[in-house]
């Protein structure tokens, strides 16, 4: 019953992305932009899709997932720097940039307990500090690979303005560490915050 449960709710997360990938293909800010930013939402759907019979992960990993898929199709719709309801903010509260992509980032940092799930399911490793250390590790990892992959697309494009885009800097030099800092600082909260009620998710058995 549990399981069954668990699978209608799988099912209404990924009629829900469905949905928004629907929208977000419609009119996008630019298809050259929007490929960019939803290509890793969209192969690590496949990834999660064509595993889901062998190595079904919990609900809470599924949420955090489609959260994280929505945000990126969502950017890349609008582009990360012109998404309407931060540039209200941005322009309410005199604020310097579109903070759209800041919020991704940290966000992205709930990928963590994704990677924990792993760890403790497929390796020998056990709760403790080095758990934490590694995931962090590899979630960290994971943000640096991202701002290198930005980075080489601006290199490979000589500058144009779908790289740009995509890179969305918005004229900040340390746009790079904040966004790595940001994943890092999530990944630590979805730790501190999540890791009890994981562990209460894995013990049901997903």
């Amino acid at each position: 019953m549990i399981k069954g449960n668990s699978t209608m709710i799988h099912l209404s997360l990924l009629l829900v992305i469905t949905a928004i990938f629907i929208w977000s293909v419609i009119k996008p800010y630019g298809y050259l932009a929007w490929a960019a930013e939803i290509l890793p939402a969209i192969i690590g759907l496949i990834i999660v899709i064509a595993t889901y019979n062998k190595f079904r992960l919990t609900t809470l990993s599924y949420i955090i997932i489609a959260i994280l898929v929505i945000i990126m199709f969502v950017g890349g719709h609008y582009t990360y720097s012109r998404v309407p309801l931060f540039n209200w903010i941005k322009d309410d509260f005199d604020l310097n940039r579109n903070h759209y992509d800041r919020l991704g980032h940290l966000l992205k940092g709930l990928f963590a307990i994704v990677i924990r799930e792993i760890l403790l399911r497929k390796t020998p490793l056990t709760k403790g500090p080095w758990l934490i250390t590694i995931i962090t590790s590899i979630s960290l990892a994971i943000a640096a690979l991202y701002e290198i992959i930005e980075w080489l697309s601006l290199k490979i494009t000589k500058g144009r303005k779908v790289a740009k885009d995509f890179l969305g800097m918005q004229g900040d030099i340390w746009d790079a560490q904040w966004d790595m800092s940001l994943a890092l600082i999530g990944s630590l909260l979805a730790l501190l915050t999540l890791s009890k009620l994981h562990n209460r998710l894995l013990r049901k058995k997903y």
